[in-house]
């Protein structure tokens, strides 16, 4: 029996976002701290396998509320379904003959859910890679990201960028450009400029999140989409800034010049706070962070920061202040 079995990892945004949605610049890295796993094998019919994130049965009403919490009212076949629909009308539209060998699929993720590592997204490109294996299928790579953003933006109406998909297909870091000019239509999808940058030239870094203080990509972006729509002074001049920090933090990182990049680092956060509702506990991660002598901005829609932090005397005073307020601190794996 056929058996296919991929993994794509966490994420998290260095600098630029969240701009990735609006026309800005970005720089992200791969965290293979975490990954969605995908199982696909020859079976009679096709069929879903429900994963622990699509439980139906409690202990206890509390227990079911901390999961609606935590994974929403669905959990991830209606990312794997809506994928499947997505590949066969693709592939459909390119003139591609599927054979008509039935599968079963299955997924199990470790990526803490809603605090910006690009949990949904990972399950839907691990999903693609089987499909793409089982029936024999190459879709470009700077196409990908596209296909897995039309997923969520037009099956399942998930505000979101191409920053997330685009780090996780490429994987280890990546410079993009998804300025107007920049954006070129490929196979009936948008697609943006990416620079993979050797991941050699990072300073070391860390990361910290809390499942306690998660909130879904959708409440932090659709304000700040609206504003962005209606030509908001203040949006649109914070994504400009943003697009230009990026620029300026991946000459800094072919420079080496990690000074600057800390200074960017802090002031992504300073940008992104002038317009977003930034929650109390959230920005008291980035305060205390900072105490402890580290860079910190958020690393995706909130729940998770991202920074420098140069030795291991400064991670265990980080660790230290964030600790107490439930927040897991790490060194994110970015390479193999």
């Amino acid at each position: 029996m056929r058996l296919i079995r991929k993994r794509a990892y966490a994420r998290a945004g260095l600098v630029g976002n969240p701009s990735d949605g609006y026309h800005g610049k970005t720089i992200s890295l791969l965290v293979r701290n975490f990954f969605a796993e995908v199982t696909l094998y020859e079976w009679e019919d096709v069929e879903l396998v429900p994963s622990q994130e699509d439980q139906s049965s409690f202990r206890s009403i509390q227990e079911l509320v901390q999961d609606v919490k935590l994974h929403g009212y669905y959990g991830g076949l209606r990312l794997v379904k809506a994928t499947i629909k997505r590949f066969v009308e693709y592939c459909t539209h390119q003139g591609i003959e599927l054979h008509e060998q039935n599968f079963s699929i299955r997924y199990q993720t470790n990526i803490p859910r809603q605090v910006g590592l690009a949990g949904s997204s990972a399950i839907i490109v691990a999903t693609l890679r089987c499909l793409m294996e089982f029936y024999d299928v190459e879709i470009p790579k700077h196409v990908q990201p596209s296909l897995v953003l039309s997923v969520e933006t037009e099956e399942l109406g998930i505000a979101a960028g191409l920053q997330d998909r685009v780090i996780q297909v490429y994987e280890g870091v990546v410079f993009m450009d998804f300025a107007r000019e920049r954006m070129r239509r490929c196979q009936g999808l948008n697609c943006g400029y990416y620079e993979p940058l050797d991941a050699t030239l990072l300073p070391p870094l860390y990361l910290a999140y809390s499942t306690e203080m998660s909130e879904p990509t959708e409440v932090v972006h659709n304000n700040l989409r609206v504003r962005f729509q209606q030509g908001d002074p203040d949006v649109l001049q914070a994504m400009d800034r943003l697009a230009e920090l990026t620029v300026q933090a991946r000459q800094a990182l072919l420079d080496r010049d990690y000074t600057r990049l800390e200074r960017i680092i802090d002031t992504n956060y300073d940008i992104r706070q002038s317009i977003c509702r930034v929650p109390h506990r959230h920005a008291e991660m980035v305060r205390l962070a900072r105490r402890a002598g580290a860079t910190a901005k958020f690393a995706g829609s909130g729940g998770a920061i991202i920074g420098t932090c140069p030795d291991e005397a400064s991670f265990q005073r980080l660790q230290a202040r964030l600790e107490p307020i439930g927040c897991r601190v790490i060194r994110p794996k970015i390479t193999p």
